[in-house]
């Protein structure tokens, strides 16, 4: 028969808290509905929560946490092997404190967790006051990379985008790394801001597909090497998945190098998309050095063919968007008119520096 350890130098109330949070995960490892995953990242929710509670009860307790953490990691540890070190105790606190406006949250019936606080129980993605909100959808390995964002807005936007694309962990690192909340911000006024935190990325006009620089380190190539805009078409191709990733959402990928004939001349655009979700064409011209209004007339001249001689009735009218390596913006707004649904965006084969996206966010907002 297995032996309740002791923990010692603990006084009565310690004990009850011990005895709550063992409860709790004994509850929790005997339910099955909504998978393991899920019944981690609210047990450990809820042992954030006890914690945090517990610690409120005196501002004498709360001098003491690091003492609380390692006596809890030690109890827990004893009794249910690993997972409940400290650093993971300290984590579900953190959680708690990060994601507390959602309490509280446990399973649907037939998963209910067995919280001993007294409260009664409610459906995921309801609050006390009957108020609908996210339900936590990711694994505990995702919030806790999350809790490193230190800014609600963009942890917020990145807990919705990994969601919504089902976004691996690595996947959810990459786009970190890349600067992707700070390069969509760039493109938006405050509103779109607010809305990405809120919201994610919402996908109902050209724009809302822009993004700047788009990163394409996943290519292999170097910054140094010598490679032909052939070279760099071809390492997209192989790498189409992970592009479309980078692109954004609702792409799917119709043709390379495709041509098309008028008066006798054939042109070819390097590579042809379709946006579900605009009902578009979406045409990318990939050009390696700087931008001229040479490669924005080709570009509209392609457009033109696109929306007058391909596209249905049914269909929005087409974008194209030119790769390049550098941009002249005053070029490129003297070059097109103003409604034009042409755009021109600068690509880079390496990681770009958060702080670097970060302080030209902050430049444009005034934050």
């Amino acid at each position: 028969m297995k032996k309740t350890p002791t923990i010692p130098a603990a006084d009565k109330a310690e004990s009850t808290l011990f005895a709550n949070i063992r409860t709790l995960i004994e509850s929790a490892r005997n339910t099955v509905a909504r998978g393991v995953d899920l019944v981690q990242v609210h047990t450990n929710f809820e042992i954030g929560r006890h914690i945090v509670e517990f610690e409120q009860q005196g501002v004498e307790r709360a001098t003491y946490g690091d003492a609380l953490l390692n006596l809890l990691a030690d109890g827990l540890t004893a009794e249910f092997g690993k997972g409940f070190g400290r650093s993971n105790i300290a984590y579900c606190r953190s959680f708690y404190l990060a994601y507390r406006e959602r309490v509280p949250i446990v399973q649907t019936p037939s998963g209910q967790l067995a919280l001993q606080s007294g409260a009664a129980p409610f459906q995921i993605g309801q609050t006390a006051s009957g108020q609908s909100e996210r339900p936590f959808s990711l694994s505990w390995s995702h919030y806790v990379f999350l809790l490193g964002i230190k800014k609600a807005d963009e942890r917020s936007f990145y807990e919705i985008e990994a969601t919504h694309q089902n976004w691996t962990l690595r996947e959810l690192r990459r786009q970190f790394q890349s600067g992707l909340y700070e390069r969509l911000a760039l493109s938006r006024d405050q509103d779109g801001i607010r809305q990405l935190a809120q919201q994610g990325q919402i996908v109902s006009q050209p724009k809302d597909l822009l993004k700047e620089p788009l990163v394409l380190e996943f290519l292999g190539l170097s910054e140094q090497a010598r490679f032909s805009e052939s070279d760099l078409e071809a390492a997209i191709i192989n790498q189409i998945e992970h592009f479309l990733l980078e692109l954004g959402k609702g792409f799917l990928f119709e043709a390379r190098q495709k041509r098309f004939t008028f008066d006798d001349d054939h042109f070819f655009v390097d590579l042809v998309f379709y946006n579900r979700l605009l009902r578009c064409y979406v045409l990318i011209d990939l050009k390696l050095g700087k931008l001229t209004h040479q490669d924005l007339g080709q570009m509209q001249m392609y457009v033109n063919y696109f929306d007058r001689h391909v596209k249905t009735d049914a269909e929005a009218a087409t974008v194209g968007i030119v790769l390049c390596k550098k941009k002249h913006e005053a070029l490129v707004e003297i070059t097109l008119p103003k409604d034009a649904n042409i755009h021109a965006r600068e690509y880079q084969l390496y990681l770009p520096s958060k702080e670097e996206l970060q302080q030209k966010l902050a430049e444009w907002t005034g934050i």
